[in-house]
């Protein structure tokens, strides 16, 4: 073969798959454009209709990854690959597949239910999975969790959902529970009068349901007070550290101990 024919040969291959290659790649690029916007129309369409951001963003994934299925099996048919064949290539693939990764189909299995029930959403700040945080998303397969010191969690649709899910933001009151411990020769009613006063002074503590401030145990070093005020889900953290040091303060001022706990240790000589 003298290299006019393998020119010529090249010559043609190039024609007939050059072309069939280009036109793939521009059929894959295309594709992905055209999935991406119908995936951005999709959401603004849901958002518009008022669909929470949990199920919109959750369907819209689930409708990005089937049209990129279409475009890939279209780029495959391009190439000359029989998608039928493909196709049924893939299914019989796709049992050993999952067999493989029946962890990946329960995070999908529980990610679908999580959007379904609804245990949690974007916005709630939940305890799963062994951590805590603030949901940012809920994807196919995992949930991606805001710590309050700003640390990404990306934690498994399956973790969350097999264990207790607490939601701190499903209620919109919460109940503040404090301990406080007074001295055994501090006037108990003067110290529980003071406590009183600095929880109803706060605008932020509900007065239905009341707080209960009341003596719970006489423990080894202390009379401990029991302070339970209820506040808005979003006012916890404030007014629990608000009212740890105005309590404190207070009870300083006005000559209430707070003891901590002590131990008094005897020290006997030995005979020589």
């Amino acid at each position: 073969m003298d290299i006019q024919e393998i020119w010529d040969n090249v010559t043609v291959l190039v024609t007939e798959y050059g072309i069939k290659l280009v036109l793939a790649i521009v059929i894959l690029l295309v594709g992905k454009w055209l999935a991406r916007i119908v995936t951005a129309l999709a959401r603004k369409s849901l958002d518009k209709r008022g669909m929470e951001a949990t199920i919109a963003g959750f369907a819209c994934n689930i409708i990005y990854a089937l049209l990129m299925t279409i475009v890939i099996v279209a780029t495959l048919g391009q190439l000359g690959i029989q998608t039928a064949s493909f196709v049924a290539i893939i299914g019989a693939a796709g049992l050993a597949v999952g067999l493989a990764l029946q962890g990946s189909l329960a995070n999908f299995a529980a990610g679908v239910l999580m959007v379904l029930f609804r245990p949690c959403k974007i916005g709630d700040f939940i305890e799963a999975a062994g951590t805590a945080g603030t949901v940012d998303d809920i994807s196919i397969f995992t949930t991606t969790l805001k710590t309050p010191d700003n640390k990404t969690i990306i934690a498994p649709n399956a973790a969350i959902m097999g264990g207790n899910i607490v939601n701190y933001s499903a209620q919109t009151t919460r109940r503040i529970d404090m301990l406080v411990g007074v001295s055994y020769e501090a006037d108990l009613r003067k110290a529980k009068a003071v406590i009183t006063a600095l929880v109803g002074a706060d605008e932020r503590v509900l007065r239905d349901p009341e707080p209960t401030i009341a003596v719970s145990e006489l423990a080894d070093s202390s009379v401990n007070f029991v302070v339970r005020p209820w506040v808005n889900s979003a006012d916890y953290w404030a007014v629990k550290f608000d009212l740890t040091e105005k309590i404190k303060l207070t009870l300083d001022e006005e000559g209430i101990g707070i003891p901590f706990p002590q131990m008094d240790v005897h020290l006997h000589k030995l005979p020589e």
